[in-house]
């Protein structure tokens, strides 16, 4: 085949900036501002820049974005709770489902999300360009957010951060989550709530297990707990074990963490214990399975898809405002799902059936 026979291939043109607004009718501005979630536009024009873009294949070009705007588009997330084993976080139901929902808000508003590992001995964070960086229950004075503040980096934490420098934070407010647990656990007949609890420092287990014996010592109740590294599932299969075995032992349980539910179904079966006559069980998860276990178990929502949009919204406007820091805060309210687990039966009358005829 000579070079005149030769077939073609012609490689169709990249539609850019200037193709959208001409087919959508308007200015190169409003096309960006349109795409990049900026200005005050009318939603339908929005709309309307959004279809046209997707309908002609445009997408914007990283490396001109990058030297337009010195940003790389890219967001970090971290869980330092996990420091050690960085990605083992996604192993649980709210991580996977706040991780999801953070990577969607980001799509939506032109950037990528990158999960990288907390602990210092990884290199990755000096060779990623990250424009801002959303932290996971970070500890008091926080080594992450503070070398993260020191290279001028932006920081939003799904936490209160104590004195951790963050633009912003969101969190539930854990005080009165336990609080709502416990006044329902002894208004449905409990008598002795014990509590599994985390060793870590980060606000939710520091916050919950305060607020546990706060309630305790005001209520009178002898405080009954377990602690254990909330990361090691295994762990927590012991600690449920060493809650049930002790000779004070609890009437109802609130574990922090996911999978304390079946953890105690199976501890409670060990020792003969009936859920909920025995043992009332509450624990905090956002997991389906407890909707089909014998019998079903109350959990707490901690709302981890709203929280993981509401964090990257944060730090976008961050990131895209400029301007000091803030230490702006959001808190997102709870959900407590009731189920059979800690509803306890009130006592029944026996009836005896009436005999048949002719037996004495």
């Amino acid at each position: 085949m000579t070079a005149a026979n030769r077939p073609t291939t012609k490689r169709l043109a990249r539609a850019g900036i200037r193709d959208v607004a001409a087919a959508a009718g308007v200015s190169i501005t409003t096309v960006s501002d349109a795409l990049n979630g900026k200005g005050r536009l009318p939603e339908a024009t929005r709309r309307h820049v959004r279809e046209v873009a997707d309908r002609l294949g445009y997408r914007p070009s990283a490396a001109a974005r990058t030297l337009r705007t010195g940003r790389s588009g890219l967001l970090g997330l971290t869980v330092t709770t996990y420091g050690d084993e960085p990605f083992t976080f996604t192993e649980f139901a709210y991580f996977a489902e706040m991780a999801r929902a953070a990577t969607s808000a980001a799509l939506a508003r032109g950037y990528a999300l990158v999960i990288l590992p907390a602990s210092s001995r990884h290199h990755v964070w000096s060779n990623v360009a990250l424009d801002g960086t959303v932290v996971i229950d970070p500890a008091e004075h926080d080594p992450v957010v503070a070398e993260l503040h020191r290279r001028g980096i932006p920081v939003v934490s799904d936490g209160k951060p104590g004195d951790s420098p963050v633009h912003a934070w969101v969190d539930n407010d854990h005080e009165a989550a336990v609080v709502a647990i416990l006044d329902h656990l002894s208004s449905a007949g409990a008598r002795r709530i014990g509590l599994l609890t985390g060793t870590s420092t980060d606000t939710y287990a520091r916050q919950s297990t305060r607020a546990y014996l706060d309630w305790c010592e005001r209520t009178g109740q002898e405080p009954v707990h377990e602690s254990y590294p909330a990361h090691d599932s295994r762990a927590g299969a012991v600690a449920a074990d060493r809650l049930l075995a002790r000779p004070d032992r609890p009437d109802a349980v609130y574990g922090l963490y996911d999978p304390n539910g079946t953890d105690l179904l199976a501890a409670s079966r060990r020792y003969g214990l009936r859920v909920p006559d025995d043992l009332m069980i509450v624990c905090c998860s956002e997991s389906d399975v407890y909707a089909g276990t014998e019998p079903p178990v109350t959990t707490l929502s901690l709302k981890p898809r709203l929280i993981g949009t509401t964090v990257v919204e944060l730090l976008i406007d961050a990131i895209e405002g400029g301007g000091p820091r803030s230490s702006q805060g959001q808190v997102i309210p709870h959900d407590l799902i009731v189920r059979a687990s800690s509803l306890r039966r009130a006592p029944r009358t026996t009836i005896s059936p009436p005999r048949a005829p002719g037996i004495g």
